[in-house]
């Protein structure tokens, strides 16, 4: 009986109508140094020449397993389920408008062989247009290599960062015990916070990431490239479209994920209460989201009990 060979990476790539820079993208994977892994690209409804573009890859390169559903179900739905056909014993998701260089798998798979107790290897990044000229660099250093799980969760729930590292390499058993990518807003945050609870991350000081920025992404359309509130009400939506027009409590949910994150987070004795301490201090710093979610809750109520028409966002 032969034997069935099983990658050791696993590449999937979430996307949706992402005609515009797929083949760059894919192009650039397909130029890694390592070589043993499988890609698993998901087109989610695209109305544009994703498809195309995706069944050409496909038919050139037998790494590559292309499945599409002809609905947008949404990017959480997308991202978990590139995981879910996933074979190897390593995983990366890759967007399809970011880049990487030829050695990013080799130096990441380098690290996770050679640090059993690292669950995610991520490099340093640069922030690219959409013409591929660099335009900033990317340096957040967070403390998720510290060897305290208490010091992890603090810096990511705490510290502004742009949750880079969910495009690291990941070990995929560390991801099983994780409820994957949640569909709501900040879902990519609190999936590193509950890694990060699982074991130190690790950066590797060259950039090896080229993470796009352009007019269409949800990082350039939703605000978070400023310090400041982002919209997750529309995030939500793009995580979950089936959520349109809902009654929806964004920021009350990230703190009822993160409840249920510390209630079986591996804290003992003074590092439990610590953790909830900095959750209190999260609370006072999104005390005006929480607010805005009610009243936004208010007032989408009202409009639907008594006008035909949907309520407008209002701006945070």
């Amino acid at each position: 009986m032969m034997s069935v060979h099983l990658p050791r990476v696993s590449i999937g790539v979430p996307v949706y109508n992402g005609e515009a820079y797929l083949t760059a993208a894919l192009d650039s994977i397909l130029a890694q140094t390592f070589t043993d892994y499988e890609i698993i690209l998901s087109d989610n409804g695209s109305t544009d020449a994703t498809a195309e573009i995706a069944r050409a890859y496909a038919a050139r390169d037998n790494r590559i397993h292309f499945y599409r559903v002809e609905e947008n179900l949404g990017a959480a739905w997308n991202f978990n389920r590139v995981f879910t056909l996933a074979r190897g014993q390593y995983f990366k998701w890759a967007a399809h408008d970011d880049l990487l260089a030829p050695t990013f798998l080799h130096s990441c798979v380098a690290v996770l062989d050679h640090n059993p107790r690292v669950v995610l290897a991520y490099p340093w990044i640069e922030i690219i247009d959409d013409q591929t000229q660099v335009i900033d660099h990317y340096r957040i250093h967070l403390h998720t290599q510290s060897a305290r799980p208490l010091q992890r969760f603090r810096d990511l729930l705490i510290e502004w960062h742009l949750c880079y590292e969910i495009f690291g390499l990941i070990r995929a058993d560390a991801l099983r015990q994780t409820p994957l990518m949640g569909n709501y807003g900040h879902g990519d945050g609190i999936l590193l916070e509950r890694l990060a609870l699982l074991g130190p991350f690790y950066e590797i000081p060259q950039p090896l990431f080229f993470a796009r920025k352009h007019a269409r992404q949800s990082m350039n359309m939703f605000g978070v490239y400023q310090k400041g509130e982002n919209n997750y009400h529309q995030y939500t939506l793009w995580f979950d479209p089936s959520k349109s027009g809902k009654i929806i409590f964004p920021t009350w949910r990230m703190l009822q994920e993160r409840l249920l994150t510390l209630k079986i987070a591996p804290f003992t004795g003074k590092d439990r209460w610590m953790a909830y301490a900095y959750l209190a201090k999260w609370i006072r710093r999104k005390r005006r989201p929480l607010f805005f979610d009610l009243q936004f809750a208010a007032r989408q109520f009202w409009k639907q009990k008594f006008h035909s028409t949907q309520p407008k966002p209002l701006t945070q």
